[in-house]
């Protein structure tokens, strides 16, 4: 099943990343398998847990690593004591590689050539996820701030609709007004042309109206 979330990191999951990798620091084991123990928890994928512990997490607790740190090579140096092997010198970069790589169930405190490439295939393994990660944020980013400037030209467009909106019905109220003068003023001209009508005396003496414009 393939493990994807979107929801953001909560302070008990902050805590629970912390805890565990300082455990494994401790316990001689590497920062990867401490990154899949707790993306199992979290329902997350180790390479979402190590950005967050390198991005967020790490620098709040540098004292507690340093300590974590000691602790471990208190540990190794106990077991050195206990098995009473001697370890051959080595050169510098093999004894940082060796304190990454040495796990709670080893007790040899040497090391060999397999368990540095070991080592360093899980270096460049974190390394691609970490920076997939990276490329991912980065992407949604950009994505963000297009959309931003989007909404802002929308906006923009949806303001200047308004405003011709808005001229738009004064033009209209402007027309009907005028509209509605030149009405009454049609309806006064039609009454003034009305003539009032006129009467004559016929032969038997009875009123007969006369037609408009009649010369009789």
């Amino acid at each position: 099943m393939v493990k994807v979330r979107q929801d953001a990191w909560s302070h008990e999951d902050d805590l629970l990343l912390a805890e565990t990798v300082l455990r494994h620091i401790r316990e001689g084991s590497t920062q990867l398998n401490a990154f899949e123990e707790v993306g199992d928890k979290l329902n997350r994928t180790s390479a979402a847990c190590g950005f967050r512990w390198n991005a967020e997490v790490r620098e709040k607790y540098d004292n507690a690593i340093d300590l974590a740190k000691r602790q471990r090579k208190e540990k190794k140096r106990a077991n050195a004591v206990k098995t009473t092997k001697v370890s051959q010198p080595v050169e510098p970069i093999l004894q940082d590689a060796e304190e990454d790589l040495s796990s709670s169930t080893t007790e040899e405190p040497s090391i060999t050539m397999d368990s540095v490439i070991r080592y360093l295939k899980r270096v460049k393994k974190d390394y691609y996820a970490s920076n997939q990660s990276k490329l991912s944020l980065e992407q949604m980013q950009k994505e963000n701030a297009m959309l931003k400037e989007h909404v802002s030209n929308l906006e923009k467009k949806l303001e200047s609709t308004e405003k011709q909106f808005a001229t738009v019905q004064e033009d209209y109220q402007v027309f009907m007004q005028i509209m509605d003068r030149a009405r009454k003023m049609t309806v006064l001209d039609d009454q003034g042309s009305i003539q009032s009508p006129a009467f004559r005396m016929d032969k038997n003496g009875n009123l007969q109206q006369v037609a408009n414009g009649s010369n009789q």
